[in-house]
């Protein structure tokens, strides 16, 4: 018998249900297919090793997005639509070799794990029961009344589109997406390419440098601060600036497709997330009022 002190629990939606479990399929999807792709791949050589575990630290995202789809956090739409992109990217440029045919397995985990990504996203911005459960903010302390509580802490910012909150979780991939290749360089250095060195600090340097970058323009831009959108639009292009011919210069034509084309997709991404949300609303032009009749 359930007295009234006995908190009710409340049954997800079975979407909701259905979401998890696909979140926790795909994480570990993720790191079989990483490590099959490792396995079949002709030269296990260190950029590989590198962009391997970048790749598997995506499972440990997928479970904390299943975090934030049981707490039914509104964030968990653009993050699981930026991990899901990202991973398909991050093993996409793994299962094409540098010379020769992708191994079959590689190809038939690199589908399997693409559908099950294009499902998650599916699930989070087609499904109107998994819609309504995202509703929620991050729990704090809160004083109210002298008593001190966990629970729900509203923001006290106006509310903010989900094309504002894509934007601003796709520009925090910048840091990781440039420190990766600059890692992945430092085999250059390792193998007798001394004069790489000043250049692979400095992309350290800007890697590091934008994360503080976006972290302090996204604080803004969720307050909807116009200056703070161009200041976005500016860091973008400027990481692609850096990026890019940093890619192409240290890593050759295929580190610019396999770590620069995932940073790409990330910048236009958020983008077009600003562009979105940008866009003016069109106004109804109010028609003369006809003549009197005279």
């Amino acid at each position: 018998m359930r007295t009234a002190a006995e908190p009710v629990e409340v049954r997800r939606p079975s979407a909701v249900r259905a979401l998890t479990t696909l979140l926790a399929v795909t994480a570990a999807a993720t790191v079989v297919v990483e490590l099959l792709n490792y396995w079949y791949a002709p030269e296990q050589e260190f950029g590989l090793a590198v962009r391997t575990g970048w790749a598997m630290l995506r499972s440990l995202g997928f479970l904390i997005l299943i975090g934030h789809v049981k707490q039914g956090r509104a964030v968990a739409k653009p993050f699981g639509l930026i991990l899901a992109v990202t991973t398909v990217f991050a093993v996409g440029r793994l299962v094409v070799p540098r010379a020769g045919v992708p191994p079959l397995p590689g190809l038939l985990g690199f589908g399997a794990l693409t559908a099950l990504c294009v499902a998650v996203v599916a699930l989070l911005y087609r499904s109107d029961a998994v819609g309504g459960h995202l509703v929620r903010h991050r729990k704090g302390l809160v004083v109210e009344g002298g008593v001190i509580s966990w629970r729900e802490v509203v923001p006290k910012r106006p509310p903010v589109t989900g094309w504002l909150l894509t934007a601003r979780v796709a520009a925090f991939t910048y840091s990781p997406l440039m420190l990766v290749p600059a890692l992945i360089a430092t085999g250059s250095i390792l193998d007798g390419r001394i004069s790489a060195v000043p250049a692979v600090l400095f992309w350290f340097a800007a890697g590091i440098a934008v994360s503080y970058a976006v972290l302090f323009c996204t604080a803004f831009l969720m307050r909807d601060r116009p200056w703070a959108r161009k200041l976005l639009v500016v860091i973008t292009l400027a990481t692609l600036a850096v990026d890019l011919p940093l890619c192409w210069w240290l890593l050759g034509l295929d580190g610019l497709i396999r770590d620069g084309a995932p940073l790409l997709t990330a910048a236009l991404l958020t983008l077009y997330s600003l562009h979105r949300t940008t866009r003016p609303t069109p106004t109804l032009t109010p028609s003369p009022p006809p003549p009197s009749p005279r």
